[in-house]
């Protein structure tokens, strides 16, 4: 009772905790967000220049591949190799549909190889890997069950025409 008749007496009123604490978490606050800038600016002019490399070298990649064309596995073969690489092929699984697939094959002919049968045997299994599931393709079984119905596609498609599908690629992501 005897603080309550001084603090009555004198007319003041006792300060509540709330305004201090929101004081020091302001403080904090833009203390940290300046220390954050002042971060970010100095690791950004680290990463500039990095950037600027890479770009670089990846033009530099470029030009080269240019120059590789001419080697490796013609997309188009003549009669002397009889193997015909095919366009990359991309796209995404039945299950789960966010699931993708990219397959470089490339296909050996008996004898003249025939641009025709090739994108029809392109386009035959982009089709078929549109209705494959991840589940059905995981492991070292499943890779295998996929390359014969891989080549089982082909055989029907080509008439017996190609004599193997060698996989050059195979990526999932």
């Amino acid at each position: 009772m005897a603080e309550l008749e001084n603090a009555e007496s004198t007319g003041k009123k006792k300060k509540s905790g709330a305004m201090p604490l929101v004081i020091a978490l302001v403080v904090l606050t833009a203390i940290g967000g300046g220390g954050g800038w002042v971060i970010g600016g100095m690791l950004a002019g680290k990463l500039q220049p990095a950037a600027e490399e890479k770009a670089a070298e990846a033009k530099k990649e470029k030009e080269g591949e240019k120059k590789k064309e001419g080697e490796g596995l013609p997309h188009i073969s003549n009669e002397t190799t009889g193997v015909v690489a095919l366009e990359p092929i991309t796209t995404n699984l039945a299950y789960p549909s966010e699931s993708w697939i990219r397959l470089e094959v490339a296909l050996m002919f008996k004898d003249k190889p025939d641009v025709k049968v090739s994108e029809e045997v392109h386009q035959d299994i982009l089709f078929y890997l549109r209705t494959v599931s991840l589940q059905q393709i995981e492991g070292p079984r499943g890779f295998q069950y996929l390359r014969d119905d891989i080549q089982e596609r082909v055989d029907q498609r080509s008439q017996g025409r190609v004599t193997k599908v060698m996989f050059r690629t195979f990526v999932i992501e």
